[in-house]
């Protein structure tokens, strides 16, 4: 558990002066001293823009400045000093109508990012922005703010997606999101992935800067550079305000709270969380309340879409207890069911409690890392489950189930990702009672690449499918999920290629499954 934060912030830098040239990259603090552009080799706006956590009056806004992201000591080319970097908004693309301009410090100490937020924008309205810093104006990005909290609007347009593997194949799906008709997207964890990229599905040879495994802030920063290089992950992000969060690879597979999964030095693994975190928000859209302090994050948090629905963002990796018997799956751990096991963290698991008990949203949408819903691998009388999901904190799982029927929640629909492949089913208040209630649905969406190319049925999906009578549909291509919101039905689009391992797949809907209001569990 994260229980003494301070000691620390304390152990691993962050406080004081350190804290405060931090606070320089967040927007937050806009000194008025100038701090002019430095004379740059190439284009500072290689990494893109991008905007989040959209609200009703306003969103983050995001860039960095990094005219060579491949340098190898993750500065990206950008000298020692703050660089003062301005910004636009406007009602139109070509910025004949501007509405807010500010400026902010980049400041090296966050490698030369900007999270600047702007307030005073009208509800459920477009917006463009850009960046500029000396004569070099970064492309136009596209945004969105969210209905008043007292409007119920017509509908809710979103698309989500998880799980970006670099070495395993083309970002293609990205540059087909980026086209549709959205009004944000989530993004549910494994962003990068911290392992070497030497061989690859791509069939490319990487420089051999990036073969070595992700352990340090500089690493971490060339990791995401790559990643970024990928021009339609840039385009989506350019196209629509998204809402983050992680899972385990940001940082490392399957860690818990100070567990590493190599069981490493507590110390060590907590600075390479440090960093982890660091460069996640470097290269993010997120607001101030998530600038990490030292190796924690405050990353759970809830963005209300008028009345029409509510997204309470989870964080299932900083305060869990380690996966029970082991991690991997078993059908005799007896450990997953004891009743002080948790994933949330006692106080994450009140606030999602008490977020029940208080919305007034018609759909309360869960966004969630690993599956909820019971993944059972026999399809015989034995229950063969992963331990590293919800599956391994059953007594907790039932708990959140039960107390979002009790407390009144309308329609509680849980988004994952983490499993690489499409499923649709149920939420039950026991998996083991046959006769258990549903009390909601769960929608798990694929990988953007993860996995490689994939197939439509698996041997795998089959088994899964004669296992769990909760599960509906089933699918294992690449892509991400197309969700339409209204206050009668919630529609996902799985959205499917034929192939990542070759650029320039066409895209398809699989299947469309739907929930309709105030009746729980999904319907094929």
């Amino acid at each position: 558990m994260v229980a003494n934060s301070v000691s620390r912030r304390q152990m691993f830098g962050f406080g004081g002066a350190a804290a405060a040239a931090l606070m320089l990259g967040t927007g937050a603090w806009e000194a008025q001293s100038a701090f002019a552009a430095p004379a740059l080799k190439g284009d500072p706006f290689t990494l893109g823009v991008a905007s989040g956590d959209p609200t009703s009056d306003g969103v983050v806004l995001w860039t960095r400045l990094a005219p060579e992201p491949f340098a190898q000591d993750g500065l990206g080319g950008m000298p020692a000093k703050p660089v003062r970097v301005h910004y636009e908004v406007s009602l139109d693309e070509r910025f004949r109508r501007v509405v807010r301009r500010g400026s902010v410090v980049a400041s090296p100490e966050l490698a030369h990012s900007v999270h600047p937020e702007v307030h005073g924008l009208a509800p459920d309205r477009t917006y463009w922005f850009r960046f500029k810093v000396g004569s070099a104006i970064s492309p136009v990005g596209r945004t969105r703010t969210t209905p008043a909290p007292g409007d119920s609007p017509r509908q809710l347009k979103f698309a989500f997606a998880s799980c970006q593997a670099w070495q395993d194949g083309y970002f293609t799906a990205y540059r087909h999101m980026a086209q549709e008709d959205l009004d944000l997207v989530v993004h549910l964890g494994d962003y990068l992935y911290e392992y070497g990229v030497k061989t690859n599905k791509r069939g490319v040879t990487t420089d051999p800067k990036f073969h070595t495994e992700t352990l340090d802030l500089a690493r971490y920063r060339l990791q995401y550079g790559l990643y970024k290089s990928e021009a339609p992950l840039r385009e989506a992000h350019a196209g629509f305000p998204w809402i983050m969060t992680f899972d385990d690879h940001e940082v490392e597979n399957n860690w818990a709270d100070e567990t590493s999964e190599n069981d490493e030095d507590p110390k060590t693994f907590l600075q390479r969380r440090t960093d982890a975190f660091q460069a996640l928000y470097e290269h993010a859209p997120l607001r101030r309340p998530q600038l990490p302090k030292g190796p924690d994050v405050q990353m759970y948090r809830r963005l209300p879409y008028g009345r029409l629905a509510d997204f309470t963002m989870l964080d299932t990796r900083q305060y869990r207890d380690d996966q029970p018997c082991g991690d991997g799956s078993s059908a005799d751990c007896v450990d997953r069911f004891d009743t002080d096991r948790t994933l949330l963290g006692a106080r994450q698991r009140d606030w999602v409690l008490k977020g029940f008990s208080r919305s007034q949203a018609r759909w309360q949408i869960l966004g969630n890392q690993a599956p909820m819903g019971q993944t059972d691998q026999d399809p015989g009388e034995a229950t063969n489950v992963f331990m590293d999901p919800w599956d391994g904190y059953v007594a907790e799982r039932n708990r959140l189930l039960a107390e979002a029927d009790t407390r009144g929640v309308r329609n509680l629909v849980v988004i994952t990702g983490d499993r690489h492949q499409n499923y649709a089913w149920d939420l039950k208040r026991d998996y083991a009672d046959p006769e258990s209630a549903t009390v909601g649905s769960e929608f798990v969406g694929t990988s953007i690449t993860s996995g490689g190319d994939g197939a439509d049925m698996t041997a795998q999906g089959e088994t899964f499918l004669a296992a769990n009578p909760h599960m509906k549909f089933f699918n294992s291509q690449r892509g991400y999920v197309r969700v339409t919101v209204d206050r009668n039905r919630w529609t996902s689009d799985f959205r499917v290629l034929p192939f990542v391992t070759k650029p320039d797949a066409p895209i398809t809907t699989r299947a469309s499954v739907v929930v309709e209001d105030g009746t729980p569990g999904v319907q094929v």
